[in-house]
């Protein structure tokens, strides 16, 4: 007695495990979680901290253009002549022909800060360009999401509809027994509906395991567990535009900015380059005092002039090559747009087309259940066979099966239009 009391306690709490336990086994899967966890888990979404990172190291090395440039510098030289003179009344005595010289320059670049600007500017360009790239590979992650969702979804409706077709036969074998037991009809009758009854679980094993498929890769893509108890939502009917936003558009536009840039180097190249410098070091004989023959200290500073006309010779063909490749700039995104604005004239001809199948489909449902429900009762009456019977079971089953195509492909078309176009609210 005691022993049955203590189950009795228990069971409410083991009850409320197993129901928190469903509750977590189960989950409900949206579009956008399964497009949030494919960006998170892809392995290229890594490259974008790489890009920032590498960038973030280019342009700390260019800023450090504009610092003073330090070099420590010797020399030690044997000459075979030195210069010697004689002057009356002074006694000198020329210098070693073994000669040595240490010093140190500090160069500070004045004009080299519009350079080091130029070349900073590049620099963000070309990460720009770097981050536009990898947000095309990225979205095209949501293509392949697409498919795998839809194809659940597609699963999850055909799992419905063959529960309908298995009542349907379930419901033909309950009228045939009868009829069997009045000795109105015969037994191959009823190992038709049952052969039929095998054939209906034999699709529900298909549909699992394609769903079971379908719900690996997307694990595999999303890092989550994915099972057959989760619930896969179906999204929204998501707002249509023409208009073209794909992030494409965007590495266009900046692939043209960083050849406006690499113009403006072409014309800094032929800017003379102004720097303040300061040499200072020993040497014997002092570098700036011939006739002193010991080791001396010296220092030197002023101004340096440094202008090369060797850029002059290439300055028109870097412009023209500038220009072409902002021509085959331009190429690839016509190229890009076309191509696109012809995808979205096909997939709006095939939303047309799915909208009008599936009006055609509700009438066609309609009246396949309608002829269903009247062989039933036929079947009872003993009017029609069981293959009779079979036969507008399953074209319902058939035209149920079609209208639930056509309603998941209409889906999936109208976000294939909305990922080709760019425009994705997701």
């Amino acid at each position: 007695m005691m022993k049955i009391k203590v189950i009795l306690k228990a069971f409410p709490m083991a009850c409320l495990i197993f129901c928190c336990y469903s509750l977590q086994a189960q989950q409900k899967i949206t579009l956008k979680d399964c497009y949030e966890w494919a960006n998170q888990n892809y392995p290229l979404i890594k490259q974008k901290d790489l890009i920032g990172k590498t960038a973030q190291y280019n342009l700390s090395n260019l800023e450090k253009g504009i610092l003073p440039q330090i070099s420590l510098n010797g020399q030690a030289t044997l000459q075979s002549e030195v210069t010697s003179f004689k002057i009356p009344g002074i006694n000198y005595n020329p210098p070693s022909k073994d000669q040595y010289k240490v010093y140190a320059e500090i160069n500070q670049p004045l004009t080299e800060l519009y350079t080091v600007k130029t070349l900073k500017e590049l620099q963000k360009a070309q990460t720009t360009v770097q981050e536009e790239n990898l947000s095309v590979d990225l979205y095209k992650i949501k293509e392949r999401i697409n498919q795998l969702f839809f194809s659940i979804l597609l699963a999850d409706e055909q799992r419905k509809l063959n529960a309908l077709n298995r009542k349907d036969i379930e419901s033909g074998i309950s009228k045939v027994t009868a009829a069997i037991n009045n000795g109105v009809d015969y037994k191959s009758s009823l190992d038709k509906l049952k052969a039929e009854l095998i054939r209906n679980e034999q699709r529900d094993i298909e549909i699992n395991a394609q769903r079971s498929a379908y719900s690996d890769m997307l694990s595999y893509f999303t890092n989550q567990k994915l099972n057959s108890k989760d619930i896969f939502m179906s999204p929204e009917v998501p707002i249509l535009s023409t208009n073209i936003n794909r992030p494409e558009l965007k590495a266009f536009a900046s692939r043209e900015k960083i050849l406006n840039v690499q113009e403006k180097l072409i014309h800094n190249k032929n800017i003379p380059k102004f720097s303040v410098f300061m040499q200072g070091g020993a040497g014997q004989p002092s570098p700036l005092n011939f006739i002193a023959r010991d080791l001396r200290p010296f220092f030197i500073g002023g101004l340096r002039l440094n202008w090369s006309f060797n850029n002059l010779y290439t300055q028109k063909n870097d412009k023209l090559l500038i220009g072409i490749e902002r021509k085959n700039n331009d190429l690839q995104k016509e190229l890009f747009i076309f191509n696109t604005h012809l995808m979205v004239q096909q997939q709006n001809n095939e939303l047309i087309k799915l909208n009008q199948l599936i009006q055609t489909d509700d009438q066609l449902v309609g009246l396949r259940n309608s002829i269903k429900t009247t062989s039933q009762v036929q079947l009872e009456n003993g009017v029609i066979t069981a293959n009779d019977y079979i036969k507008e079971v399953n074209a319902e089953d058939q035209a149920r099966q079609n209208k639930a195509m056509h309603q998941i492909q209409l889906l999936i078309a109208q976000y294939n239009l909305q990922f080709t176009t760019g425009n994705d609210n997701q």
